[in-house]
This record gives structure tokens, C-alpha cells and sequence, in this order.
């Protein structure tokens, strides 16, 4: 899956949030100061080409919803930052956060928690 630039992941942040929408529905959920109208729906068009935004057309306006799920580019680019930084190793990343001291007491307790809960439903459906 392509990598979004910044200004494209914040408008795919928007369309997640609000399913579908014109691009001056999207204008409105930037803070001050907003881009410009030409700006936003240019970088829609490049969403269109990545394969990420897709449009109904009335008329000549078009309403604009993501075929791209928040989860699926979420677990694109967490296997991409895994593999690229971590030596495809998720022990190595969250052994870096903890060093880092980036994950509290609590989270890395939560993180074990999570683990043995999936380990455990792992171990009974055999996957």
C-alpha cells in the first residue's frame, strides 16, 4: 500500500471521521487557518489516483468517501515501520519504546496484560 503524505493522511483522518463528504465538509474540519478550497480538493484528486478516495458525482460536485479503511492503512504502515526500523520484529519495537521510556509502568503492564490474553485464545483456537 503507498505511503500518504502528510497533508493527504490528514484529509484521509477527516474521511475516516465523517464516512463521506464534499470538499467543503472536509474544509471544515481544519483548524484555523484552513487550506485553501483549490488546495484540499487537489490533494482529494491525488487520493483518487493512490487508490484511497473514490467520489459519487452529482453534477458537477462530487462527494468523496475513503475505500481505504483507517485499520487497513493503520496495519499497512505499522508492518512498514516494524520491518523497516525494527528488523520485522514487534519484540525489538516495544523493547526500543520501553528503553525510550516512551511506555509508562501501566501501558507496558496493559501490554503484557494483552499479550496473555492473546496468547491464551491463540492456544485454543490453534493459531
Amino acid at each position: 500500500m503507498k505511503e500518504l503524505t502528510r497533508a493527504e493522511e490528514q484529509i484521509m483522518q477527516i474521511l475516516w471521521e465523517i464516512e463521506k463528504g464534499f470538499v467543503k465538509d472536509i474544509l471544515k474540519h481544519f483548524p484555523e487557518p484552513r487550506p485553501a478550497y483549490n488546495t484540499v480538493s487537489t490533494i482529494i484528486r491525488i487520493l483518487q489516483e493512490k487508490g484511497f478516495v473514490s467520489h459519487r458525482a452529482y453534477g458537477r460536485t462530487h462527494e468523496y468517501y475513503p475505500v481505504v479503511s483507517k485499520e487497513e492503512y493503520t496495519r499497512s504502515r505499522m508492518s512498514s515501520l516494524v520491518k523497516d526500523y525494527f528488523s520485522n520484529s514487534f519484540e525489538k519495537m516495544v523493547s526500543f519504546f520501553a528503553r525510550e521510556k516512551k511506555i509508562s509502568l501501566k501501558e507496558m503492564e496493559d501490554i503484557i496484560k494483552l499479550m496473555e490474553e492473546e496468547i491464551s485464545r491463540q492456544k485454543k483456537t490453534g493459531k
